[in-house]
């Protein structure tokens, strides 16, 4: 395990880039035109980048992000 101390701009800043990146991931995996393997791959990329938000993330800004009510799983 590896730990890291970020100030309070680090922090937001992290939080920003982690926000965009699960909306990217989202609006790629309901891309119907990408190949079912590469929606798969995104998938598992989804997840880890997901755990890596919900450790600090609200849990009203973290509903947005949930899976399940969106899509289903790949």
């Amino acid at each position: 395990m590896l730990g890291m101390l970020f100030n309070d701009k680090e922090c937001k800043e992290l939080d920003y880039v982690l926000r965009k990146e699960l909306d990217e991931m989202l609006l790629d995996m309901s891309d119907n035109r990408l190949d079912q393997d590469i929606r798969h791959a995104i998938a598992n990329r989804y997840k880890t980048i997901f755990r890596m938000y919900a450790r600090f993330a609200p849990s009203k800004e973290l509903s947005k992000y949930a899976r399940r009510a969106r899509f289903p799983q790949i």
